[in-house]
């Protein structure tokens, strides 16, 4: 019984067959791996078609034609990636590293002909995956040296004292729009979110010197804004205590042109009344004079208060004054 088997087992590994059906059952196997693969949520991947460009695919699983008919080749689309500048480095070859060098990147001549060192950033994330991947062989090398020539320019057309003060948000600005127009022209597929200087370092041996005047440039800058505050906490004080002085100028010349016409209306009407009947308005104005001279509490001067009596300044009966 176990030679029939054996001979069996023989016989069927014998025809020519059975060695297809294994061929066969490697290459689905082979073409089930091969065909299927998964992209990640901040990933897009890029399909090639014997070589040549096919499509783009969105995060999630695909599948694709196997045995190397259609390759994939996913890119970070939605990750912010950074770059440094300013420390001594070089590329070292094959590795890809950058190791420490005499040379330094973040030296740099200002418009002012002074040496500066210049350490900065850029931020930077892939928008076309298509480009970033065969638009440039060395991409990263490219990034670099842009950079470098955008920020050489931009410091290059600036007094060293003002590329360490009031120039550094300007030439950030302008370098992410240079960089960018230049990432454009080669096809490179990436956008520079933004650009940050971090230390600017004037030459050796004048640092004391510049950092004086960067100190004296903080305190003029702080004066500047203590005499804004001054001048807005004194202005509308100022403003307001006028306005005031105008509502009482007003006011006063308001009360003294009524008092003056009431004064008119009054001689007005004192004054038809002596048209009508001059004799009698005489002494109607007379009387009310001597009353109010003599029926106030407060003599006048021409009046001796201490006299039991006076003579009559006027007869009043018609005779003459003694």
């Amino acid at each position: 019984m176990e030679e029939n088997t054996k001979k069996s087992k023989r016989n069927l590994f014998a025809k020519p067959s059975t060695y297809i059906w294994i061929i066969i059952l490697l290459l689905i196997i082979s073409a089930a791996g091969s065909s299927f693969y998964v992209v990640d949520q901040t990933e897009q991947a890029v399909i090639t078609r014997f070589g040549k460009y096919y499509q783009t695919v969105s995060p999630g699983l695909h599948y694709k034609l196997p045995f190397g008919i259609d390759k994939n080749y996913l890119v970070k689309v939605t990750i912010i990636q950074t770059e440094q500048f300013g420390f001594k480095t070089v590329k070292s070859g094959r590795n890809n590293e950058y190791k420490n060098n005499i040379a330094s990147e973040s030296t740099m001549l200002t418009g002012d002909l002074n040496i500066v060192d210049v350490e900065w950033t850029i931020q930077y994330r892939i928008t076309d995956p298509v480009k970033w991947l065969f638009g440039v062989e060395e991409k990263e090398n490219t990034i670099r040296d842009i950079s470098r020539s955008v920020i050489n320019t931009l410091v290059g057309d600036r007094a060293i004292l003002d590329v360490m003060s009031s120039e550094r948000s300007t030439i950030e600005n302008q370098a992410v729009v240079m960089m960018n127009n230049n990432f454009n022209q080669f096809g490179l597929g990436i956008t520079v979110q933004s650009v940050k200087l971090q230390n600017i370092i004037p030459p050796t041996g004048v640092q004391d010197a510049f950092e004086d005047v960067n100190k004296a440039v903080q305190d003029m800058n702080r004066f500047i804004n203590e005499g804004k505050e001054a001048y807005n906490a004194q202005i509308p004080k100022a403003q307001g205590e006028a306005d005031q002085q105008l509502q009482i100028a007003e006011g006063y010349a308001a009360e003294r042109v009524n008092m003056a016409k009431g004064d008119v209306a009054r001689f007005n009407s004192v004054y038809e009344e002596y048209k009508k009947s001059p004799v009698v308005t005489k002494e109607r104005i007379y009387l009310e004079a001597m009353d109010e001279i003599f029926g106030s509490d407060k003599k006048p001067d021409l009046i001796d208060g201490q006299l039991d009596n006076i003579l009559p300044v006027k007869n009043l009966t018609g005779g003459k004054n003694d």
